[in-house]
C-alpha cells in the first residue's frame, strides 16, 4: 500500500512539473527591447535602404550552424546585423524564426538604428554601430517560472554551479556555435537541464566573460530562487529548467549546407501549434498514467483489505488457545513455488474437481500437498475462505491438517500435510491395489472415517457437514489411516442447528443424500447417507454406479438392498473378502450399518455418535433397515431416477457390465 501511496504521490508531482513547467511555462513570443541606442532613421534614406536589404536576405544566408553576420554601407549609414539561432534547432526551422523576427522587429522597433529582437529559438541584432567580435551585455531580458526552491542556496551552490560552470568552459573552447548544454539530479524526482550559448562572433574568452557576467549576477538577481531561469544578452544566453527544452542530439558538430535554401514564400509570425499539441498529448500520456496508477493502487489496497480480513476471520475462529496465528499461516508464494519446483508435471499429484494437486518438498525436507485452485474451476473466494477458516481449526488424527495458504494476486493456493498413499479411490477400485486391502484395513478405514465425521458433527467447536464424502476426498497415511480432505463444500453449523438449505446444489450424484439432491436440505444425516454409501463401496469394492448381473439391471444401493432382503449378502461382498474365515459376520453387520445410513427417510438415519458406536459394539442390537434412497427395482414403480434412467441407457448399447463411472460432479456454487 505504502508502495502504490508513494509512487502515486511521486507520478502527481511529475505531473505538476510537467504541467507547471512544460505546458504552463512562459510563452517565449517575440521581445525586443530596441537597445539603449534611440537614434532614428528617415524613410528611404540610406540607411532605410541598407536596412531594408539585409533584413530581407538574412534567413536564406543563415549557414548550417545558425548564424550569420554582416556590414554594408558607410558611415553614417552604416548597417552591422547578427542573426543566431538556438544551437539545438533545425536549420530549417532557424530561418522561419529568423524570418519572422526580420518583420516584428520592425514593427516594435520602427525607425531605431539599432534593436535587438529575440524569440525562444533565435535573435536578430542590428545597429549603425560596429559591435561584431565585441561582448555587449546590455540590454538583458529574464524570464523566470514562479515556483521557488525551498533551499535555493544549496539549490545554487551544490547543484546550479558546477552545472553552469562546466557548460561554460565546453561552450567558450567549443565549436562554431559555441553552445553546451546538459542534465543533473537535483531531487529523487526532479532534474534540471541547462545550455548556455554565445553568438559565435565572439573569441572563447570572449564567451568565456560574457556568460561569466550573466553567472555573477545570479545571487543578486530577483530570479535567485526560481526553478527556472532564462536570461538573455545581445552577446550570450543561459537557461535552465525543470523539464527539457532542447534536443541534445541535435547538438553535434555538422558539416555545412552547401547551398542555402530559398527564404520561405510565406510564413506565420509565430511558430504553428505544435507546442500546443505536444502540451497536449503531455498531458493525456501522464493523466492516463496516473488513472492506471491509481487503479492498481486501488485494487492492490482492496486486496490486502481482503487478505487482511480472511486472516483477522481465521485468527478468531482458531481461537486464542492456540500460538499458531493468521500470519503462520500465510506461505509465500516464492516459497511454494520453489517446493513444487514451478508446479511441475513431475510434481503432480493428481487433478481434483477445483484444480491440480502438487507434491512439494521444503527446504527443510518436509514434505506437503499443493492444492492449486484453477481461475475457472467454480471455487470462488467464498469457497477458498471456507475451506481455510474451516480445516485450520480442525484437529484431529483422521482429517488431513492444513499447513497454510497463499493468495496471491490471482493465485489461491492451500497447503496440506503430505499424505503418502494418495486416495482411497487409487486403492479400491484399481484391479491390483485393491488386493492391498484386507479386511482389516477395510475396517480400520471405515471406522476412521466415521470418527473423522462424528468428530465434525459433535466434537469441534462448530458443528461442520462435510458435503462432498466420498472416495476421492479419502486419503491414506502410510500406515494406511484414513485422513478426511476437500472441505470447499463444507457447511458451517451452530451446536443448536439441525438443518439449512441451499438454493444451488453442490456436490457428487451417487453420493449425495435424496433430500439435498432434490431438494436442498442438508443436515448431519447428509453426510450419514454419503458415509453409507462409501462404506458399500468400501466392501463390495465397487463403484456406486450401475451394473447388470443377468436381468437385474440397478445401482449399488439397490443391489445390496435386494441382496440383504433375499438373504444372499454374501454376494454383495467384494470376493477377495469372502474367504475371510470368521470374518463375515463382522462385514454383513457393515452392510446391515450402511444400509441404515442410506435409508430414503432422514429420521430413520442413525446419527454419527449412534453409527461409531454400532461400529465398535458388536453386542449392540441393530434396527431393521428400511428401504433405500434412490431404489432401483423392476416392478412397476413410476419414479425413474438419473443412475436408473443411466443404466437403462446402458444397458441399450451393453448386456454387460455397466462401465459409465459415477463420477459427475455439480459445479455450481452455493452459499455459506
Amino acid at each position: 500500500m505504502s508502495f502504490c501511496l508513494k509512487w502515486l504521490i511521486i507520478l502527481i508531482f511529475q505531473f505538476y512539473y510537467l504541467f507547471y513547467f512544460n505546458i504552463a511555462q512562459p510563452n517565449f513570443t517575440f521581445r525586443s527591447p530596441c537597445e539603449g541606442n534611440k537614434t532614428e532613421f528617415s524613410i528611404n534614406s540610406a540607411y532605410d535602404t541598407n536596412l531594408n536589404t539585409l533584413l530581407s536576405s538574412v534567413s536564406r544566408n543563415m549557414d548550417s550552424y545558425g548564424f550569420y553576420n554582416t556590414t554594408i554601407g558607410q558611415d553614417p549609414d552604416k548597417v552591422s546585423l547578427i542573426a543566431q539561432c538556438r544551437g539545438d534547432v533545425e536549420l530549417q526551422t532557424c530561418r522561419d524564426c529568423i524570418h519572422n523576427a526580420t518583420r516584428l522587429i520592425l514593427e516594435v522597433c520602427p525607425y531605431r538604428k539599432s534593436a535587438f529582437g529575440i524569440y525562444d529559438r533565435c535573435l536578430l541584432r542590428y545597429s549603425n554601430e560596429s559591435f561584431i567580435g565585441t561582448v555587449s551585455t546590455d540590454p538583458r531580458q529574464i524570464f523566470w517560472v514562479v515556483k521557488d526552491f525551498s533551499n535555493p542556496q544549496l539549490f545554487f551552490n551544490q547543484y546550479l554551479t558546477p552545472l553552469l560552470t562546466s557548460l561554460r568552459s565546453r561552450a567558450s573552447t567549443g565549436g562554431k556555435r559555441k553552445v553546451a548544454a546538459n542534465v543533473t539530479s537535483v531531487l529523487d524526482f526532479q532534474t534540471i537541464h541547462a545550455l548556455v550559448q554565445c553568438t559565435a562572433d565572439l573569441s572563447a574568452q570572449g564567451c568565456f566573460d560574457c556568460l561569466s557576467t550573466i553567472y555573477r549576477s545570479l545571487p543578486d538577481c530577483q530570479c535567485y530562487a526560481k526553478h527556472g531561469n532564462y536570461i538573455l544578452m545581445p552577446s550570450c544566453i543561459v537557461r535552465y529548467e525543470p523539464y527539457s527544452f532542447f534536443d541534445q542530439s541535435s547538438l553535434t558538430e555538422t558539416p555545412p549546407a552547401l547551398w542555402p535554401s530559398p527564404p520561405p514564400a510565406s510564413l506565420p509570425l509565430t511558430p504553428p501549434g505544435k507546442d500546443d499539441k505536444t502540451a497536449q498529448t503531455v498531458i493525456i500520456v501522464v493523466l492516463t498514467v496516473i488513472v492506471v496508477i491509481f487503479v492498481v493502487c486501488i485494487s492492490v489496497i482492496l486486496m490486502k483489505r481482503q487478505k487482511r480480513k480472511m486472516m483477522d476471520e481465521i485468527q478468531s475462529i482458531r481461537g486464542d488457545d492456540t500460538t499458531s496465528s493468521a500470519e503462520s499461516l500465510q506461505w509465500d508464494f516464492s516459497k511454494i513455488r520453489v517446493a513444487t519446483d514451478n508446479f511441475s508435471n513431475a510434481n503432480k499429484l493428481g487433478q481434483g474437481g477445483f484444480g491440480p494437486v502438487y507434491k512439494g518438498k521444503l527446504l527443510n525436507g518436509q514434505e506437503v500437498a499443493v492444492k492449486r485452485l484453477a481461475a475457472n474451476s467454480g471455487q470462488g473466494d467464498p469457497e477458498f475462505k471456507n475451506e481455510v477458516l474451516l480445516v485450520a481449526r480442525l484437529e484431529h488424527k483422521n482429517l488431513v491438517r492444513l499447513l497454510g495458504f497463499c493468495l496471491d494476486r490471482t493465485e489461491r493456493l492451500l497447503v496440506y500435510e503430505f499424505v503418502r498413499n494418495a486416495s482411497l479411490d487409487h486403492f479400491l477400485f484399481d484391479p491390483l491395489k485393491h488386493r492391498h486391502l484386507d479386511w482389516g484395513r477395510r475396517s480400520k478405514i471405515i471406522g476412521g472415517i466415521a470418527r473423522g465425521i462424528l468428530y465434525l458433527h459433535e466434537d469441534s467447536r462448530l458443528r461442520i457437514i462435510h458435503c462432498d464424502l466420498k472416495a476421492s476426498n479419502v486419503l491414506l497415511d502410510a500406515e494406511m489411516n484414513p485422513k478426511i480432505a476437500d472441505f470447499g463444500m463444507a457447511r458451517l453449523f451452530t451446536m443448536d442447528e439441525t438443518q439449512g438449505s441451499a438454493s444451488k446444489i453442490a456436490g457428487t450424484y451417487g453420493y449425495m443424500a435424496p433430500e439435498y439432491a432434490m431438494r436442498g436440505k442438508f443436515s448431519v444425516k447428509s453426510d450419514v447417507f454419503s458415509f453409507g454409501v462409501l462404506v458399500l463401496e468400501i466392501l463390495s469394492g465397487q463403484k456406486n454406479t450401475c451394473f447388470i448381473n443377468g436381468e437385474y439391471v440397478g445401482n449399488l444401493l439397490s443391489y445390496a438392498w435386494r441382496n440383504w432382503r433375499e438373504g444372499t449378502a454374501i454376494n454383495f461382498i467384494d470376493p477377495m473378502l469372502r474367504g475371510t474365515s470368521g470374518l463375515v459376520g463382522d462385514i454383513m453387520r457393515c452392510i446391515h450399518i450402511a444400509l441404515l445410513c442410506i435409508q430414503e427417510n432422514v429420521a430413520d438415519r442413525p446419527t454419527m455418535a449412534a453409527v461409531v458406536l454400532m461400529l465398535s459394539s458388536l453386542s449392540m442390537s441393530l434396527s431393521v433397515p428400511s428401504r433405500p434412497a434412490y431404489y432401483m427395482h423392476n416392478d412397476d414403480s413410476p419414479r425413474i431416477t438419473p443412475i436408473q434412467d443411466q443404466c437403462q441407457n446402458q444397458l441399450a448399447k451393453n448386456k454387460s457390465r455397466c462401465l459409465s463411472q459415477n463420477e459427475m460432479s455439480v459445479t455450481e456454487l452455493c452459499p455459506r
